[in-house]
């Protein structure tokens, strides 16, 4: 008696297409996958930006350095991992730039984004912090998405299963790449028996991450990257075991998959951060724009300058941000008011505001007023030179 006699009639199909021809331009459903994953992504980032005072449109300036760094970061991290593919014996090294063939790291992606991300940040003034902390349920949803490109391909899967989900896996064609081998009778070929969808446990566990981001980001406010480092271990923790259902071929270190290890670094590290880093959640107010205040909810129109918004000048990019804290940021949007800077800690006295530190001589406090002093004789005239000199000194000694 064999697995597959016992294998249910029920499973999950997977599809026999992966690439469809649009004319000459082939259209990938890996690539879609990804694309729609990463449209997730920055929709959701950008309303949680927007948030924490950062303008609108931000996020696509972010999106243009984080998006293709990350690609070349997804990429470099697979070639690493799978140099025998490109380099060696039977290797073919421009194969390494071959990306729509497939071959993309998720970790290197993260990194590459991050670089990307870190770039644009700096350009337009946003704490990177917050750009992480707003991207962190977001990402997790763009993977979840994105795996479905590894269902399309047929690849990816676990090993063999009896279960009511157990996924059907087609033997794709090399010769004919994104579609799957036919039999005689034109039938698309199967693999014998069902195989655990482990890229299904994957998006569905990111989808868990992403409601647990965001279920504590909200109760508990995290800021300076801790919400990103949530996402971190979330994400890390289900692709540790996830990774160990996976059948397909792949580089080991002490019989464990590489993945396996490189998920258990991170997740560590990740959580030093976490427990390590406090701080509240940052807010930021744009320097070098014109304040708007935001009407109150509910106010009639009398209360919205419509010049502003009609005639008067467009929206321009602020020149930078301040963090502020949360009760600052309220207030600013509810009058548009600026808060002050931070005092200094030292002030500059002046001759009216003597401080404590320096009240005037004795002398001073018992001249008489100038409409009755008493008759001057010509022995008093050098005293009274003396002093007009040394009050004369006193605003020179004062400030040095």
């Amino acid at each position: 008696m064999t697995l597959a006699s016992f294998s249910p009639q029920a499973a999950l199909p997977s599809p026999t297409t992966a690439v469809w021809q649009l004319g000459p331009v082939p259209i990938r459903a890996y690539a879609l996958c990804i694309i729609l994953g990463i449209v997730l992504a920055c929709w959701i980032t950008e309303r949680r930006l927007r948030q924490r005072g950062v303008a609108p449109g931000a996020v696509l300036d972010i999106a243009v350095w984080a998006v293709p760094t990350g690609i070349i970061g997804a990429r470099i991290y697979h070639v690493i991992t799978s140099p025998e593919k490109y380099f060696g014996a039977g290797g073919e090294p421009l194969k390494a730039f071959a990306i729509w063939e497939g071959g993309l790291g998720i970790w290197g992606a993260v990194a590459g984004g991050a670089v990307g991300a870190w770039i644009a940040a700096r350009q337009l003034g946003i704490p990177f912090a917050v750009v992480a902390d707003a991207l962190a349920p977001g990402l997790p949803l763009a993977q979840a998405v994105g795996r479905f490109g590894n269902w399309f391909n047929n690849e990816l899967y676990g090993g063999r299963t009896t279960l009511p989900w157990g996924l059907e896996i087609h033997k794709m064609d090399p010769a004919d790449p994104g579609r799957a081998q036919r039999d005689p009778a034109g039938q698309p070929v199967l693999e014998p028996g069902l195989y655990h969808p482990t890229f299904l446990y994957e998006a569905l566990w990111n989808v868990g991450v992403a409601a647990l981001v965001f279920a504590l980001d909200r109760r508990f406010k995290l800021g300076k990257g801790r919400a990103f480092a949530l996402y971190v271990m979330g994400y890390t923790a289900g692709r540790f075991w996830i990774e160990l259902m996976r059948t397909d071929e792949a580089n080991e270190i002490l019989g464990v998959r590489l993945n396996v290890w490189t998920a258990a670094l991170v997740f560590l590290g990740a959580l030093i951060y976490f427990l390590r880093v406090r701080g509240p959640r940052e807010y930021l107010i744009p320097v070098g724009v014109p304040a708007t205040p935001v009407p109150p909810a509910g106010g009639d129109v009398s209360q919205v300058d419509l010049s502003r918004t009609e005639n008067g000048p467009r929206a321009v990019a602020p020149e930078g941000y301040r963090t502020v804290s949360e009760e600052q940021f309220q207030a600013y949007r509810e009058t548009g008011e600026v808060p002050d800077e931070p005092a200094a800690e030292t002030t500059t006295e002046t001759d009216d505001e003597p401080s404590a530190d320096h009240e005037p001589p004795a002398d001073d406090e018992a001249a008489p007023a100038d409409d009755e002093a008493a008759p001057v004789g010509d022995d008093d005239v050098p005293e009274r030179d003396d002093r007009a000199g040394a009050a004369g000194a006193r605003p020179a000694d004062r400030d040095s």
